[in-house]
């Protein structure tokens, strides 16, 4: 036995219920996405700020999760689950008053808060959830849940921003809508871990035990250069497309964004018909070719090659992606599950930050084409080192 509960019939809200709660608070944390050209030309600010202010949403979900990885284990998923979703209201609160870079700082780092406590406690609850038999649906329901809810803020708020009024303040009235809803869903949810208690004054934060390292290191790096690839089209993207295709469109450009994230999850549905084993090199393989696709329409500023390669990136991510976070998460053990698939998402959530900081660093200097190109250079070789490595542990040693 693992520990957890399982559910069984009722009427009582199930894993897909929990997958919906999950999509609706990761999409709160992508809507400023197409936005920050907007902010730029209100606020005035640089490439380099963009991506510095995606980097602090990603610090803060980092630090939630080095600090509070395992708190889910220790306290229940409900209640920790609820204060995700309290957070992301915070931080739509921030950016429909924003008033200067202060707010939308607060904003990103109370989003980081959220999605720190959402990533490891929401797939863990999805998981438990799952009547037995349906595991691996559930698999495929969280880290749909992941991707698809990431994907549509930035297509919600790039059309709410062309066709409705208020264009920096309707998508976050429409997200807090969605929040109320989401918070009865939580409150419905049955209790998956038994006998949740306060945790102790001091944060365990995250863990990898000892049982599960085998298995963690060439997953943790998978995650790292498929989320490197996510960092740079949530960042910079928009960017891209207004300043050298010429694509001012604010709806183009979330559709565009939204594009990586949808084939991200086709990626994970191709998953299990691949099996985790092959799906995690296979996935680092595909990333290569799109970000090869990606390089080339940096280097030729063309919107077909981008596209091609969103989507052949994007679908290389989501199969490395569920092969490693469901490897993963069967290795640990059931009473640190929350914590280890915690420690998972630092690494990943480490690559979508640090180097988009270095693209907008070296945007100043180079422009944001070049820094771009160098980007993915640096991670073509990353992930197709990572699938070598993979595929020799696939493979095995030969006499």
């Amino acid at each position: 036995m693992d520990g957890r509960r399982r559910a069984g019939p009722g009427s009582r809200p199930g894993y897909l219920a929990a997958a919906a709660v999950f999509a609706v608070g990761m999409a709160g944390t992508t809507l400023p996405t197409p936005l920050y050209g907007l902010y730029r030309e209100e606020i005035g600010f640089s490439e380099l700020t963009v991506t510095v202010v995606f980097a602090v949403y990603a610090l803060g979900v980092i630090t939630t999760l080095l600090l509070a990885g395992d708190l889910s284990d220790r306290m229940g998923r409900r209640p920790v689950l609820l204060t995700a979703l309290v957070l992301a209201a915070g931080s739509d609160l921030c950016f429909l008053l924003e008033d200067g870079l202060p707010l939308l700082f607060t904003g990103r780092v109370l989003s980081g808060f959220s999605a720190g406590l959402l990533s490891g406690t929401a797939t863990a609850a999805v998981l438990e959830l799952a009547p037995e038999g349906r595991e691996g649906r559930a698999g495929f329901a969280a880290t749909a849940a992941n991707r698809g809810g990431l994907g549509c803020g930035p297509l919600l708020a790039g059309l709410l921003a062309t066709y409705a009024p208020a264009p920096l303040h309707t998508p976050f009235l429409v997200h807090l809508a969605l929040l109320v809803p989401a918070v009865t869903v939580v409150l419905a949810l049955p209790e998956t871990v038994p006998g949740p208690h306060r945790p102790p004054g001091r944060p365990q934060g995250i863990v990898v035990p000892s049982e599960v390292r085998g298995v963690f290191v060439p997953c943790a790096a998978a995650a790292f250069g498929g989320f490197a690839l996510l960092g740079l089209f949530t960042a910079v993207t928009p960017a891209f497309l207004s300043e050298t295709l010429g694509v001012t469109d604010l709806a183009a450009a979330g559709a565009v964004v939204f594009s990586v994230f949808l084939a991200s999850t086709f990626g994970q549905w191709l998953t299990s018909r691949t099996g985790t084993d092959r799906a995690l090199p296979a996935g680092c393989f595909v990333l290569v070719l799109g970000l090869l696709l990606i390089g080339s329409s940096l280097g030729a500023a063309s919107l077909p090659l981008l596209l091609a390669g969103t989507l052949i990136g994007g679908t290389g991510q989501g199969l490395a992606f569920r092969a490693a976070l469901t490897t993963v998460a069967a290795a640990a053990p059931a009473a640190r599950r929350g914590a280890t698939i915690s420690a998972f998402f630092v690494v990943a959530y480490t690559g979508i930050s640090l180097p988009v900081v270095g693209v907008g660093a070296l945007s100043l200097a180079l422009g944001l084409r070049a820094a771009g190109l160098v980007f993915t250079g640096a991670l073509t070789l990353l992930a197709l080192t990572v699938g070598l490595t993979l595929l020799r542990r696939a493979l095995g040693p030969r006499a």
